[in-house]
């Protein structure tokens, strides 16, 4: 891998903001950038950034971003030379770069028994042992069963994690208490993991209740060359994926991080790792002890804050090691100053527990000024599939010190506006701006066991998704059926959107039944268990101006649906609602069989989340309204319940 392999194009097979991220580096570089795009995303920004888009069709990313022969098929008829993975999706799938390199490409990323060792987490463990690092107490070997759960627990004390092996990013993670919870802790680990990393395979951990989680970027190349680029704090989480990110780690004593910075160095040395990769760390404040976590072989979506710290770019980085060539710099010669804070913008309602919003963006509007760096995925006018991850960008603030970054990012989230879809901004000002933040007190669970985030004020976007904006999505790109196009610069969505209304129908039309709400939410006839009866209210009620828009009301009465009436006071039955749209990947009760209140019923996965659908009352299943594997759009019936 030392020699030189010098490309001139780059496919990238990913979407989103760091799809567009790497396409900017290659223009950067003066490299011809090619994206992918799935049918919802034909006219997504990174396809307007590219110089060149290829078709791969399919919605899911099953059928789509993580179908590795499209890839490599786009790849020749984009003729690329040379294919970047972005992070998630294949980026961390030893198979694919392998395929890669087999089909004479170029894979900016890891060798592939890198990524293979580092990837199975037991591996992995057993890895940095021998290296001489101390990993996080817990078992080399795959847990075979609830006594040993039990065991563990009973011997390394409680609480224990249960952790997928095949993977990360907060996925087939189960925190078990006390032994009672073991069994039903390990099955729903194993099942996650099974439909995140194609294995169900666990280890186990000790858990430990108030840690902060602190990583390492390294870099290196072909040549023996390895520097790190100091570490990053991400404490702040909710659902064990991380919201805000900082570098430097705030309070971390300087002997623990020069102990995890060198660490991080063996640890790629041990695998014979070559390009950016990032070493987690658990970092205990309470005992003082910090332990190797995981490698995660692919750049980290909180990279820029490392390059505004150290002035390093990540990416062009990649493009030289890819080509042989030497890293060109030494560790001394890596300089960190001031402090820097990246906040991700996702299309979430955090007072609904951060529920997902997939829908069309009205306006969006990114902050900017001395100091702030945006990397965007979306702008106004493009739609937020449930079919992909909901980030919308990251905002990334640099200051001379910490209180400095926390003010200047406060003061970007206040000129950040987004309409029509849920964002974070709002749980992230109010984070950023809590005593314990500010005083660095937190930990990894902080955010759900300490911040009430309930009583911010939800988002009420406007209908999502219709006819119309789908064809102004193909309009934007004007290749709904094209396959590889010429370079050129495309227009961007909100220079396009006036030119879009009149297609289609308004976007403010009422929803009924069979059309999700929106953002992808419930509407209020769903949340109540009734359908909305079609054409009741044909005009708006009336209107509420909410910053200078008027947004129409429309008011709907409800009607039985299938014989059943409306879940609620005094009614017998009532159809229970999926309450976003997504996937129906479970029914979990069968016809007939008695529930009650809470058990959950059904879950539906959008954007990477899976979603519990419970019974709103004890009762009798009596109908199974939708099937498993198939789309449904929120508010659609999953089950009819007869109430005892």
């Amino acid at each position: 891998m030392s020699g030189r392999r010098a490309f001139r194009s780059v496919l990238v097979a990913n979407r989103g903001e760091i799809a567009v991220r790497v396409l900017r580096a290659c223009r950067e570089q003066g490299l011809v950038g090619v994206a992918v795009y799935s049918d919802p995303d034909a006219g997504a920004l990174h396809v307007r950034e590219a110089d060149r888009a290829v078709a791969i069709g399919g919605s899911r990313v099953t059928d789509s971003y993580l179908d590795a022969g499209k890839l490599l098929a786009a790849a020749r008829e984009a003729g690329a030379e040379a294919v970047h993975p972005g992070y998630g999706l294949l980026s961390e799938n030893a198979a694919f770069a392998r395929a890669v390199e087999a089909a004479g490409l170029v894979w900016i990323g890891p060798p592939a028994d890198a990524i293979e060792q580092m990837g199975d987490k037991l591996a992995a463990r057993r890895a940095v042992l021998a290296a001489g690092v101390e990993p996080v107490p817990g078992t080399t070997e795959a847990v075979r069963d609830a006594a040993e759960v039990t065991e563990f627990g009973n011997t390394h004390g409680w609480p224990v994690a249960i952790k997928a092996a095949a993977g990360g990013g907060g996925r087939g993670i189960r925190v078990v208490r006390a032994d009672d919870d073991a069994a039903a802790a390990l099955d729903a680990a194993s099942r996650e993991a099974t439909a995140a990393f194609g294995s169900g395979a666990c280890y186990l951990e000790r858990f430990f209740e108030r840690p902060r989680h602190v990583e390492v970027q390294i870099l290196a190349d072909a040549h023996g060359g390895i520097v790190h680029l100091g570490e990053r704090d991400c404490s702040v989480q909710r659902r064990h994926q991380k919201l805000i990110e900082e570098t430097p780690s705030p309070g971390l004593p300087a002997e623990t991080r020069e102990r995890l910075l060198a660490s991080a160095v063996a640890v790629s040395k041990a695998c014979g790792y070559v390009g950016a990769g990032t070493v987690e760390l658990l970092w205990d404040p309470e005992t003082g002890g910090a332990w190797f976590l995981e490698m995660n072989t692919r750049l980290q979506v909180e990279h820029p804050i490392t390059e505004a710290v150290t002035g390093v770019d990540v990416v062009a980085a990649q493009f030289r090691i890819a080509a042989g060539e030497p890293l060109g710099f030494s560790q001394e010669e890596v300089h960190s100053g001031g402090h820097a804070i990246e906040c991700r913008i996702n299309a979430e309602d955090p007072s609904r527990g951060f529920f997902p919003g997939p829908g069309t963006i009205e306006r969006l509007r990114w902050p900017g000024g001395p100091g702030v760096r945006v990397d965007a995925g979306y702008a106004s006018g493009d739609v937020v599939s449930p079919f992909y991850d909901d980030l919308l960008g990251k905002v990334i603030v640099h200051a001379h010190d910490r209180s400095g970054a926390i003010d200047r990012m406060l003061a970007a989230l206040a000129d950040l506006e987004v309409q029509g879809i849920p964002s974070t901004t709002s749980a992230l000002a109010l984070i950023l701006d809590h005593p314990d933040f500010r005083e660095a007190r937190h930990w990894t669970t902080w955010l759900e066991e300490r911040v009430d985030l309930a009583g911010l004020a939800p988002t009420a976007p406007r209908a999502a998704g219709t006819p119309g904006e789908e064809a102004a999505a193909a309009e934007r790109t004007g290749r709904p059926a094209a396959t590889v196009q010429p370079a050129e610069r495309r227009p961007s969505a909100a220079a396009t959107a006036e030119r879009t209304t009149t297609v289609g129908e308004p976007a403010g039309r009422p929803a009924t039944a069979a059309e999700p709400s929106a953002a992808g939410e419930p509407s209020a006839a769903a949340e109540r268990g009734g359908a909305v009866e079609p054409g009741v209210a044909a005009e708006p009620d009336f209107s509420v101006t909410v910053g200078g828009v008027a947004y129409p009301v429309r008011l709907y009465r409800h009607r039985p649906t299938g014989g059943a009436t409306r879940a609620g006071a005094g009614s017998t039955a009532g159809q229970v609602p999926s309450p976003l749209a997504g996937t129906l990947i479970r029914v979990e009760v069968e016809v007939g069989d008695r529930v009650i209140e809470g058990r959950v019923l059904a879950v539906v996965e959008a954007m990477k989340m899976e979603t519990p659908v419970r019974a709103p009352f004890d009762g009798t299943v009596a109908e199974l309204s939708s099937p498993v594997g198939g789309p449904v759009a929120a508010g659609q019936a999953i089950v009819l319940l007869e109430r005892d």
